[in-house]
């Protein structure tokens, strides 16, 4: 697990994503030191030169989208809507599935850039649940007191 994964404190920061009235440089830079595992990796690249100039440009959703992009490489955007004064923000592995069928992370806030930033630190969260393996997994060995037979009879 990474440095940065130890010390971020999902719920907290997640309640003060919930709880801001507006998205500022701080907030930002805070969610970007705490749930960013890839950034720190790239270095100055081009495209965190991108995010750095957008949020010098107070340009938040966009940064927001940035920052998925370069973090979550495998999530898109599936829906942002908004209704009755809040902005829906769903992200998926699967955009492409039926409603029904796909497991998309959702969060909902009145300002879109914290919209998409709750949803971006849901999926940091999922991802910290479940851990998964850099490699496929092996069956393991068939119980040698359990042996397949065949039943056949070809007489």
């Amino acid at each position: 697990m990474t440095a940065a994964l130890r010390r971020y404190d999902p719920p907290s920061l997640g309640d003060r994503l919930r709880n801001a009235q507006a998205m500022t440089r701080p907030l930002m830079i805070e969610i970007i030191e705490t749930a960013s595992r890839r950034i720190p990796a790239l270095g100055q690249s081009g495209r965190t030169a991108r995010l750095t100039r957008l949020i010098d440009a107070e340009a938040w959703a966009d940064a927001a989208l940035a920052l998925m992009e370069l973090e979550l490489p495998m999530w898109q955007v599936r829906r942002i809507a908004y209704d009755e004064g809040e902005w829906h923000c769903a992200l998926s592995r699967e955009r492409e599935l039926p409603d029904w069928l796909d497991d998309a992370i959702e969060a909902h806030h009145a300002e879109l850039a914290l919209a998409l930033l709750s949803a971006f630190l849901e999926v940091r969260v999922l991802a910290t649940d479940v851990s998964r393996p850099s490699v496929p997994s092996v069956r393991p060995l068939p119980d040698p007191l359990c042996e397949p037979v065949a039943c056949d009879h070809y007489g």
